[in-house]
């Protein structure tokens, strides 16, 4: 891969892959820096992709594997807690206008995924936040797409009943 063409690379995916990122890490400095290590790899391992791989789904991928290298150096023992509308760096940084819509609704939505399990929690963000598709979640997580369906249906059920303790699941069904 020459300079020219990783340049565009990264000016194509950086951003998606930084606001993947930070929405599991909730902090700008570590979003920032996972960002930087991921695309680091991605020059040095470009030539194993596979011809048949679409590139987004392996950099998140390879995003992912660096988020959890960062929460076991630092021994988190909760992986994700989406408590994105509380963080102090929200305001510091720009997420994409379809991830961050400052309503009353969206945050309860947020804070009502951060009580799932974390896997729920990382199927939902993948699937219905950064739009991948049930064949891409599967492979970037390493399951099979029936626990990727499964956990996304058990998943939006608990949102559900989360959600109707609170507020309108009509507001709610967008996700779903």
């Amino acid at each position: 891969m020459d300079s020219q063409d990783f340049d565009e690379l990264y000016y194509q995916y950086s951003n998606k892959v930084y606001s993947y990122i930070f929405l599991l890490v909730r902090s700008k400095e570590v979003s920032e820096e996972i960002t930087q290590d991921t695309f680091y790899k991605v020059y040095i391992n470009f030539n194993s992709l596979q011809n048949d791989a679409s590139i987004y789904p392996w950099l998140i991928k390879i995003a992912r594997n660096n988020v959890y290298d960062y929460f076991r150096k630092q021994k988190t023992k909760r992986l994700l807690k989406l408590k994105l509308f509380n963080s102090p760096d929200l305001n510091e940084v720009e997420l994409p206008p379809d991830i961050l819509i400052k309503e009353e609704k969206t945050r309860m939505l947020y804070e009502a995924i951060g009580k799932l399990p974390i896997k729920s929690q990382e199927i939902l963000i993948l699937r219905k936040i950064k739009g991948f598709s049930i064949k891409e979640v599967a492979s970037i997580l390493n399951v099979n797409e029936d626990k990727v369906k499964n956990t996304t249906k058990r998943a939006i059920e608990s949102l559900k009943k989360e959600y109707l303790k609170g507020g309108d699941w009509d507001e709610f069904t967008r996700i779903g």
